[in-house]
C-alpha cells in the first residue's frame, strides 16, 4: 500500500451516560442511574477511523460535518488522531446518547437528522480518495455514499486499490465494479437482498450463505463476508464452500463491533492479503474488542491528553487487574518492550519479574514504535500477535500496547509499584523513570540470559538462509 488508508462515511457522536443503579423511581418503575459519568467517542465511521488509526496506519477520514456543536466536539476529538477531509453536513450531527448501568443499556436516545447532499466536496477530499492505497466505505445511511462527487471519485480509483464496503440497510449500493469486499451484518444481509428482489427466509449459515452469494452476484463483488456476532462471519467469494471464519468467545458491549471487523479486514487487504486472511482477522479483532470492551476503552483514551495516536488497549482488563491488585493491598509489577520475538531471555526476565508482587502487566510497543526504534524491517511479528503470545505465559497478567517513543504516558495512568527493565540498560538514562518514582513507585534492573535477543535471532536466521 504506497497511499493512506481512506476511510469515507458517516460521523456520528456517540455519548454514553454510565452510572450504577440500584433503585426505582419512585413516579414510575424506572432505573435510578446515579453517580453518571459522560463518555463521548466517534460513532460510525469515525470509529472505524480511530481503530485503522490505532495500529500505526495514516488514516484520511472523508465525511460530512457541521457546524454545531456536536459537529465541532466530533471534530476536536478525531483531528487529534487522523486527518479528516470534511464536507458540509446539512442539519444537525447525528448523536446516538445511551444511558448504562451495570453493563447494560437503559434508554437510548437519538438526535440529529443531519445529512450529506450534493454539492462541492472541495479539493481536500477529491485528494484523499484519488490518492488512497486503501478505502474502507463505512455507511451509516447519512448520504455521504450517495453523494455524486464520492461516488464518481470511487469509480475512478486505479484497480489495484481494494475497497472494502460496510452497507447500510437505508444506505446506498456499492459502486460498481470497486469493491472487493462486503461486510454487512446477518440482519443487513437479509434486508438488503430482500431490497434486491431475493426471496431467502431462514435463519443461520444456509440462509446467510445463500444471501451472501446472492448479493454477490447482484452487485459484481468478488467477496461478501456476512458477520454472524458470535459465530463468526461466513465469506462468500465464489467458491464450492464459504469459508466460515469462527469467533472466540467474548462477553461484553458489542457497540462498535462491525467497525473493528471492517477496520481489521481492509488492512489485510490493504497488505496484499487474501479475502480469508482479511476476513479471519477482521473476526478476530471485533472478538478482541467486545472481550475488552474497548467501545468504553476509546472514550477514555480519548479524554486523555499527550498521545498522538490512539491506540486501544488490547488489555483493557489491564486495568481491572491493576485494581483488583491494589484493592487487595497488592503490588503491581510492570515491564516493556518490543518482544519481537519471544524467546528464552524474555521469558526469564518476565518470570523473574512476576516474583516481585502480585501482578505483572507488560507495556508492548505498537508496530509504528517499533518502526522508529528498530528501523523500516521491524517488527517481524505485529502487535496483536506479540500481545497474544505474553498473555498466554502464565506469568503475565495483561498486556497493554501503547505507540509513543517511551511508556511513560502510558505509565503515568498505570502508576506501577515497579517498574522493570533489563540489566542491559544499566547506566543507560530511562526516560521513564522520574514518571514511576514521582508516584511512589521503583525502577529495578533485572540480570539477563547472556547472548539471547531478537536481534541476535534474526542475524542468525539470516545467516542460515543464505
Amino acid at each position: 500500500m504506497t497511499g493512506p488508508l481512506v476511510v469515507i462515511g458517516d460521523v456520528l457522536l456517540d455519548v454514553d451516560i454510565v452510572g450504577s443503579s440500584s433503585r426505582l423511581c419512585p413516579d414510575a418503575p424506572v432505573p435510578v442511574v446515579e453517580q453518571a459519568e459522560e463518555r463521548p467517542r466517534p460513532g460510525g465511521a469515525g470509529m472505524a477511523a480511530l481503530l485503522a488509526a490505532a495500529e500505526g496506519r495514516d488514516v484520511v477520514l472523508v465525511t460530512a460535518l457541521a457546524d454545531d456543536d456536536p459537529g465541532r466536539r466530533l471534530r476536536a476529538m478525531l483531528e487529534r488522531h487522523v486527518d479528516v477531509a470534511a464536507f458540509h453536513l446539512h442539519g444537525g450531527t447525528p448523536c446516538k446518547l445511551r444511558i448504562r448501568s451495570g453493563g447494560q443499556s437503559v434508554a437510548r436516545l437519538d438526535a440529529g437528522e443531519g445529512e450529506a447532499m450534493d454539492g462541492p466536496v472541495g479539493p481536500r477530499v477529491a485528494e484523499a480518495i484519488s490518492g488512497a492505497g486503501a478505502v474502507l466505505v463505512s455507511d451509516y445511511g447519512r448520504g455521504v455514499t450517495r453523494h455524486r462527487a464520492v461516488r464518481s471519485l470511487l469509480a475512478d480509483l486505479p484497480p489495484g486499490v481494494p475497497v472494502v464496503w460496510d452497507p447500510h440497510p437505508r444506505g446506498e449500493p456499492p459502486v460498481p465494479d470497486v469493491v472487493r469486499l462486503l461486510t454487512p451484518n446477518e440482519e443487513e444481509a437479509a434486508r438488503l437482498a430482500a431490497a434486491d428482489g431475493a426471496d431467502i427466509s431462514g435463519f443461520g449459515l444456509s440462509a446467510a450463505g445463500r444471501r451472501g452469494r446472492h448479493l454477490g452476484r447482484s452487485w459484481g463483488i468478488d467477496g461478501v463476508a456476512v458477520t454472524l456476532g458470535s459465530e463468526g462471519a461466513l465469506l462468500c467469494d465464489g467458491s464450492e464452500a464459504p469459508f466460515l471464519a469462527p469467533a472466540e468467545p467474548a462477553r461484553g458491549d458489542s457497540c462498535g463491533a462491525g467497525d473493528s471487523f471492517a477496520a481489521g479486514a481492509v488492512q489485510v487487504l490493504a497488505d496484499g492479503g487474501p479475502l480469508t486472511a482479511a476476513v479471519a482477522e477482521g473476526v478476530r479483532r471485533a472478538s478482541e474488542f467486545v472481550r475488552a470492551g474497548a467501545a468504553a476503552g476509546v472514550a477514555a483514551q480519548l479524554a486523555e491528553t499527550g498521545t498522538a495516536r490512539l491506540v486501544p488497549e488490547r488489555g483493557e482488563d489491564a486495568w481491572d487487574v491493576v485494581e483488583r491488585t491494589r484493592r487487595a493491598g497488592g503490588t503491581v509489577v510492570a515491564t516493556g518492550g518490543c518482544f519481537d520475538l519471544l524467546h528464552a531471555g524474555h521469558v526469564s526476565m518476565l518470570q523473574q519479574a512476576r516474583r516481585l508482587g502480585d501482578c505483572l502487566i507488560v507495556c508492548v510497543n505498537s508496530d509504528a514504535s517499533v518502526r522508529r526504534r528498530k528501523g523500516p524491517s521491524r517488527p517481524v511479528t505485529p502487535a496483536a500477535d506479540r500481545v497474544r503470545v505474553l498473555e498466554a505465559l502464565s506469568d503475565v497478567d495483561a498486556a497493554v500496547v501503547f505507540d509513543d517513543d517511551t511508556p511513560a504516558p502510558l505509565l503515568e495512568r498505570l502508576r506501577p509499584d515497579v517498574w522493570v527493565k533489563g540489566s542491559d540498560y544499566a547506566g543507560a538514562p530511562l526516560p521513564e523513570a522520574g514518571t514511576v518514582r514521582a508516584h511512589g513507585g521503583e525502577v529495578v534492573l533485572l540480570p539477563l540470559l547472556e547472548g539471547r535477543s531478537t536481534t541476535r535471532l534474526l542475524s542468525t536466521t539470516k545467516g542460515h538462509a543464505s
